[in-house]
């Protein structure tokens, strides 16, 4: 009678390795799996936030184009009130005159407040902030030993934006750029690439 190997302990350990050799193999191709279904996953993670952030960005874009029309339409009657403000006096004897007054404060607050609650703001540079010509057109130039060359004076028109989009730009009065500098970096407003809104008036 033949002698049965298999249960001969090299036949045992042999055996034992091909099942270990088995068992190691499957867990790194589970291992392999699961980091690629991890990496599928994070993709498709990446992408979804994309779309939301690309449908976010359409979504605001169209709705700024669809109401900048009115809203443009409505700064002439922003713009009324605030020099019917700036004008106004101060302190008026007449009850009436100070409550006429009044009634102009808050219909000019009430509306800017519409403005802000529908994504128009105010674009108003303070004195000495860097002329930037994506926000603000520059009506002319002057000297001003407290503020950097290139640099906001005054505001002469209140601007706006509405949803990180232009409405109106700011107009404003600026420092002109030194010499040396404008010939090395072009102009204080951007140079020959600079925007419509970004042009000096030479004429104001």
């Amino acid at each position: 009678m033949a002698e049965d190997l298999s249960d001969t302990p090299d036949a045992t350990l042999a055996q034992g390795q091909t099942e270990g050799t088995a068992a190691d193999d499957a867990l790194a191709a589970l291992r392999s799996e699961n980091a690629a279904l991890k990496d599928q996953a994070l993709r498709y993670a990446a992408e979804a936030e994309n779309v939301r952030r690309r449908t976010e960005r359409e979504a605001n874009d169209a709705r700024a184009y669809a109401i900048q029309k009115f809203a443009r339409d409505l700064l002439d009657a922003a713009d009324n009130l605030s020099r019917a403000l700036q004008f106004a006096p101060k302190e008026a004897a007449d009850p009436a005159v100070s409550n006429f007054v009044m009634g102009v404060e808050m219909t000019e607050k009430a509306l800017q407040t519409a403005f802000e609650r529908n994504g128009l703001k105010r674009v108003e540079p303070k004195r000495g902030d860097r002329f930037d010509p994506n926000l603000h057109q520059a009506m002319m130039e002057q000297a001003a030993d407290d503020v950097a060359p290139g640099s906001v004076i005054s505001v002469m028109q209140t601007g706006y934006e509405l949803f990180g989009r232009i409405v109106r730009p700011a107009l404003v009065a600026v420092t002109p750029k030194a010499t040396a500098t404008t010939a090395a970096e072009g102009s204080a407003y951007g140079g020959k690439d600079r925007d419509v809104g970004a042009s000096v008036d030479a004429k104001a």
